[in-house]
């Protein structure tokens, strides 16, 4: 990073903003009137931020009574004040140094042209395994500190393309280990859950999570193994979608492990996040995986967000996916009143989706397929020579990393045959495809157009809490299909105070009915609330325009 950016990246947010509106003030010297300069800080007093979508923002965009300015300044002064300071929600890795300028050079762009990109001035919050070339990208690891890409990741590109603003990087779960807690190397601390600041955001995508939830961005990236989109989101009330495999590309995001990898959005209405996956999904020449989606054309998404979308679908329970003696009474009476709702609004609702097989092919004995170390060290040479270390082992002799990944570290040093000449993850694949057929089977003979089930029965555990149930639902339908899933608020426990989420989950490239499903369920129950811990600042938006 150059010396002036890595200043930059030293200095609080709010020192970045004030820096930000001198230059700005410099470069319009008096040219503007003062009349009309106290006039629009009127008209951006009137803009509130907080749970404000895509729409929002460009209608008030276009009535000229939003700069993208101002609304980047204003989410950099909740950063300042509530991610760090505050309830400390430590959510936040790094601010972006340039966000401003870059706001600057999109209202240069709004003044000549319009809005011409489909998310203009979305200030973006990215989860720190994705490459980006103006921040460093360090999977939440002390021994990737400093690192700072030559390429951004395919996602990030994209939403460049499309006019979003990469406002900051998030704290995820080193190495994106763990679904139940956002701990890392890189930042110190848990990250919190701003509805109850003791508790866990899940992992591994939980900064992205509580950055969106507290209104510390508007929308966000987070990567998904086994839960790590939809987890955090159920516990935020956001939405989050894990698509189809081979529909959104991997490259240029730090792997786990790229047989269940998938990379996505995050956001607090299901029509910015899809708004955000039209953007991000397709084709990727440097993401073999998405070869599929040549043969499947992307829709639009849009078409699908229909009010009354939920009008003659058929719905399974898919009791198999969380049924346990431990799960929460509050969550699952949420679920059922979920359940209520779907049908009130025009729903079919099954109370079963029996899957006769998923025991004895869970039974099968496969080996271990131990990719880790493979994946991680091939994305390494992929960044020619730029990262500080050039293996897994070099990692483990830095001791750069939090002492709770240790044992995975080590584990993943153990592999000695890559994935692709490995019996045991030939077995594994094989599986799954028996586990396709099976979930396709119970879908057809019922007639289904979607699953559901809590994506968590349990509620958000407590922070250093591992003993408890977890309650987490999603490590095994969606990614052992690889089909997609969607996460929606469904509802509060404890007093209407802890989040709780549904999962709709569907066939392979069923995206545009899932969005559909989700779309007319949000808009029958509008459950999505802001957390009390970050209110609206007392100061306007903006303080300049």
């Amino acid at each position: 990073m150059p010396t002036t950016a890595r200043r930059r990246a030293r200095q609080s947010p709010l020192a970045q903003a004030r820096l930000g509106a001198l230059a700005l003030l410099l470069v319009a010297g008096i040219a503007s009137p003062a009349g009309a300069q106290r006039r629009r800080a009127a008209d951006a007093r009137s803009f509130r931020i907080e749970e404000t979508t895509i729409a929002d923002v460009h209608a008030a965009m276009r009535a000229g009574t939003l700069t993208c300015h101002a609304l980047v300044d204003q989410y950099i002064r909740r950063i300042d004040a509530y991610d760090k300071r505050g309830p400390g929600i430590n959510a936040i890795v790094v601010v972006n140094p340039d966000a401003l300028r870059v706001a600057d050079s999109l209202d240069a762009r709004v003044r000549r042209e319009g809005i011409t990109t489909p998310l203009h001035c979305v200030p973006m919050i990215v989860k720190d395994n994705f490459q980006t070339t103006d921040l460093p990208t360090t999977a939440g690891s002390l021994s990737l500190a400093g690192f700072v890409p030559a390429r951004d990741a395919f996602m990030v590109r994209r939403l460049r393309e499309a006019g979003a603003v990469v406002l900051a990087k998030s704290n995820m779960a080193e190495f994106a280990f763990t679904p139940y807690e956002t701990v890392s190397s890189i930042l110190p601390g848990y990250t919190k859950n701003p509805y109850a600041l003791d508790r866990v955001t899940a992992g591994s995508s939980g900064g992205s999570a509580a950055a969106v939830a507290a209104n510390l961005g508007e929308s966000a990236l987070g990567t998904d193994t086994g839960n790590s989109i939809r987890g955090p989101s159920s516990h935020l009330a956001l939405v989050g979608i894990r698509s189809t495999m081979g529909l959104t590309s991997r490259a240029g995001v730090v792997p786990l492990n790229l047989a269940y990898d998938i990379a996505g959005p995050m956001a607090r209405t299901v029509a910015d996040a899809v708004a955000i996956f039209q953007v991000v999904a397709g084709y990727d020449a440097d993401d073999p995986v998405t070869e599929a989606a040549r043969t499947h054309p992307t829709p639009n998404y849009a078409a699908s967000l229909v009010k009354d979308g939920l009008r003659g679908a058929r719905l399974g329970v898919l009791r198999q996916a969380y049924d346990a003696s431990t799960a929460d009474r509050e969550v699952i009476a949420v679920f059922g009143r979920a359940i209520a709702d779907l049908r009130r609004a025009g729903a079919i609702v099954l109370d079963s989706m029996p899957i006769p097989e998923l025991d004895s092919l869970f039974k099968v004995q496969t080996g271990e397929c131990n990719r880790f170390k493979y994946d991680l060290e091939r994305w390494i040479a992929s960044n020619g020579g730029r990262t500080p270390v050039k293996s897994l082992d070099e990692i483990v002799t830095s001791r750069r990393f939090h002492p709770s990944i240790e044992p995975r570290l080590t584990y993943a040093q153990k592999a000695t045959t890559p994935p692709e000449q490995n019996p045991a993850c030939a077995a594994i694949e094989s599986r799954r495809a028996g586990f396709r057929v099976a979930v396709g089977r119970a879908m057809d003979q019922l007639g289904l157009d979607a699953a559901i089930y809590p994506t968590w029965s349990n509620v958000p555990r407590l922070i250093g809490d591992l003993n408890t149930p977890a309650g987490d639902n999603s490590q095994i339908f969606a990614p052992g299909t690889g089909w997609p899933a969607v996460q929606v608020p469904m509802g509060y426990t404890r007093g209407d105070s802890l989040p709780a989420g549904m999962t709709i989950f569907g066939r392979a490239w069923s995206e545009p009915t899932l969005f559909k499903l989700a779309f007319g369920y949000e808009q029958a129950t509008h459950h999505r609330k802001p957390p009390a811990t970050a209110p609206p600042l007392l100061q306007s938006i903006s303080r300049r325009n």
